[in-house]
């Protein structure tokens, strides 16, 4: 059966799909015409399928090596290029709606990913990989995505410094040795719209393949102002010689969005103020501005059949500046919202990234052993020069609003500028996949890591200036609110138990780490977060065509940083402890000839079980929903007659549920805790549930002699209005999801 032809796949078939009478041929209903067979399968360079449609096959996120997803003793979940491509995904909010147990949370305002993962996560916190590699990029989700995987539970035995929940891999298109391309345009209800055009091909007469990338996006925000606006240039140069492949690519990137916070929850109501939900409450000129840069090399060198290294490197930068209009009190009997005007500027965040690993096959003592053994050094710097927080505070009445009466500031306040966090980590790691016998494997690793962090920020005698420059003012004293370093041993070992070729049993136990810092306040030498996770779980691959993964686990986080207040004086302690358990199930791929599916659900429990405010010991953690679902069915209709002649025609419908959840970490509260907050900002609320539905149309045909797609994506069918995440401190910044949206997609292939 013929499928359509997604751009990403028909850049894997090369020169089959090149020739312009390719389709034709295809919707003509040849039986050996070679779209048939390929065209369902992506394949990595190596020429194993990692995926067929919805379907994932194979990952080597989780063991370092490519590996059968029914042998991996840890669930994993693959967000893949069919469906990122049905379900027009432009960014990694988009894509892990696919993925059971994540939600969202704060995203500063809109302008970084921030996802919770098995009860943990948060902004900035290191889980997001490019290609297994750390990067600076705020936003990861680009034209240059491939696929998104998701690696379940601890994963520093492999990965090193990470929260407990897991991890999540952006993997990037390569250069291909074959000549193919596709041309993309699109438009959205939201006023604007993008193009983006993807080329690959061999350069003639040598060694080399390369792949160029760019895009523009420009449209404007759905709420009652603001524009966001981004622009993609990516070149990537493959050589490959006998046994030797190198490959070193550069993407450049600029962008412009609002710092929006979202809403406000009234303390009383528990509900979001009854206000038009496109009412921005800051000003046209809250924006965030930024450019990023990342350069990586790539080499594999195979030194037999059985032995090889690869060599993986990455530099990237991230520059950005904003202005916000920060929320400071709100009053529910007057509808006055309190707002200052703060700004960072001149912020840089750079991260070198890199490891070596050696994987091979050996038979030891008469049982087969796939080895890796590898180094990492990863090394990252902050710096955040000027702060800017205005003493100034203005009114606003979120009811009738009148915008323009403060502006952006340019009062830098000393104390909280000069920020700055470097750490710097060196790893050696081994681990061993030992087939004891045809159906039993035993996966065990070990890893030693050195760290040494520190944080702090620059402190003036008088509190603020308009010029202040850290670089160049002698007044300023750094002060290092956080200084540690040492060293952390972090195993992992998992069982699988294959009970028939296509059903699997596992168990595994693992451990991370995460060394705490704080740029605010003082933190010294405390000891690191450490985590612990047992895991069992069932996978199956049905009939060839559907993998599913369903888990149990149980995590326990430790030595959590607090802070109190004791005789006025505040001071961090590492006593906390916070434990999460739930069920997790993912479903992907063909259920019927013509059908596919990829469908989630997970239920999560993460409270704190051990804090010395008892306004928060026991309670759940903010924005982790205990029910999340998610559900999304495609047809292929077959061959249809249309405007251009007989193309094919697919259509797809689906939905996401998220439970309600806690908004803050003190999310039970009574009518008599209201005297307790009389700023009405720390007040408990908990975001409602809701549930979000989305379908799309696609008909491939030929224009002008050339394969094309005309697509047309609905989102928020029902145009519900729901709220994705808070702050997770107040009530005062409360995330608004977007309203129905139709986005039309054209894209022409050569």
């Amino acid at each position: 059966m013929l499928r359509r032809l997604p751009a990403p796949r028909l850049i894997l078939l090369g020169t089959i799909l090149a020739a312009p009478g390719a389709l034709a041929q295809g919707v003509s209903g040849g039986a050996s015409d070679p779209v048939v067979a390929l065209d369902e399968i992506s394949v990595e360079g190596n020429g194993k399928p990692v995926s067929r449609g919805y379907q994932p096959v194979r990952s080597s996120i989780a063991t370092g090596t490519e590996t059968p997803l029914i042998k991996v003793p840890q669930a994993v979940a693959v967000v893949t290029e069919q469906v990122l491509q049905d379900q027009a995904v432009r960014s990694l909010d988009d894509a892990l709606i696919n993925v059971s147990g994540i939600t969202q949370t704060n995203t500063l305002g809109g302008t970084q990913d921030a996802f919770i993962r098995r009860g943990f996560g948060d902004n900035r916190d290191g889980s997001i990989l490019r290609d297994g590699l750390r990067t600076a990029l705020p936003r990861s989700f680009m034209p240059t995505t491939q696929r998104v995987e998701v690696l379940k539970g601890p994963a520093s035995a492999l990965y090193g410094i990470l929260d407990p929940g897991g991890l999540i891999n952006v993997v990037t298109k390569k250069p291909r040795f074959v000549q193919a391309g596709y041309l993309e345009a699109w438009g959205t209800s939201f006023n604007g719209g993008g193009i983006e055009l993807d080329q690959t091909g061999p350069i003639e007469g040598t060694p080399l393949a390369y792949r160029f990338i760019a895009q523009h996006r420009n449209q404007e925000y759905w709420r009652n102002f603001g524009l966001q606006n981004q622009q993609v240039i990516a070149p990537s140069v493959t050589w490959e010689g006998d046994a030797t492949r190198v490959t070193v690519g550069y993407e450049w990137s600029h962008y412009r969005t609002p710092f929006d916070r979202g809403t406000v929850f009234d303390p009383f109501t528990r509900k979001a103020v009854a206000i038009p939900r496109d009412r921005r409450l800051d000003e046209p000129w809250a924006n965030t501005a930024g450019e990023n840069h990342i350069a990586s090399l790539s080499i594999e060198h195979r030194f037999s059949e059985t032995w090889k290294a690869n060599v993986n490197y990455a530099f990237s930068h991230n520059f950005y500046q904003d202005d916000q209009s920060r929320r400071v009190s709100y009053d529910p009997a007057t509808g006055i919202l309190i707002r200052r005007s703060d700004a960072t500027q001149d912020s840089n965040f750079t991260v070198h990234s890199g490891r070596l690993d050696v994987v091979g096959r050996e038979v030891l003592l008469g049982l087969p052993h796939e080895i890796l053994v590898g180094v990492s050094y990863d090394e990252s710097n902050v710096v955040r020069s000027r702060l800017i927080r205005d003493p100034l505070r203005t009114p606003f009445n979120v009811f009738a609003p009148v915008y323009g009466l403060t502006q952006p500031s340019t009062f830098v306040f000393n104390s909280d500028s000069n920020q700055r966090e470097h750490i710097a980590t060196a790893s050696v790691y081994a681990q061993d996949s030992i087939s004891l016998t045809e159906e039993l494997t035993l996966v065990g690793g070990l890893r030693y890591q050195s760290f040494d962090q520190d944080a702090g920020r620059g402190v003036l005698g008088t509190l603020a200036s308009a010029n202040y420059d850290p670089a160049i003012d002698k007044n300023v004293d750094f002060k290092r609110n956080t200084d540690v370093s040492g060293g952390r041993v972090v195993p992992r070992v998992g069982l699988v138990y294959l009970l028939t070729p296509s059903l699997s049993v596992y168990g595994s136990y693992s451990e991370t780490f995460r060394p705490n810092s704080s740029i605010s306040s003082f933190v010294g030498a405390l000891p690191p977060e450490q985590g612990d996770a047992f895991e069992v779980g069932l996978k199956t691959e049905l009939f060839g065509a559907i993998t599913a993964t369903a888990a149990l686990y149980d995590i326990t986080k430790s030595n959590v940083l607090f802070t109190e207040t004791v005789g006025g004086i505040t001071s961090s302690r590492v006593a906390g402890r916070v434990r999460s358990r739930g069920f997790e199930l993912d479903v992907a791929g063909q259920i019927a000839e013509g059908w596919s599916l990829i469908a989630t659900y997970a239920y999560t429990d993460a409270r704190v079980t051990s804090d010395p405010d008892p306004a928060i010991d026991g309670k759940g953690l903010a924005n982790v929903a205990p029910h999340t679902a998610s559900l999304f069915l495609t047809h292929d209709f077959g061959v249809v007659p249309g405007p251009f002649g007989e193309g094919r025609l697919q259509a797809g419908i689906g939905g996401r549920y998220v439970g309600a959840r806690p908004g803050n970490a003190t999310n039970r509260f009574s009518a008599a805790d209201y005297a307790t907050f009389p700023a009405f900002a720390a007040i408990p609320f908990s975001l409602p549930d809701y549930a979000v539905a989305d379908a799309f149309v696609a008909y491939d045909t030929q224009i002008a002699g050339r394969p094309a797609t005309l697509q047309l994506n609905l989102r928020n069918l029902t145009d519900a209005t729901y709220y994705p995440s808070s702050i997770g401190t107040n009530s005062l910044n409360v995330a608004v999801g977007e309203p129905f949206q139709a986005i039309l997609t054209g894209r022409v292939f050569w």
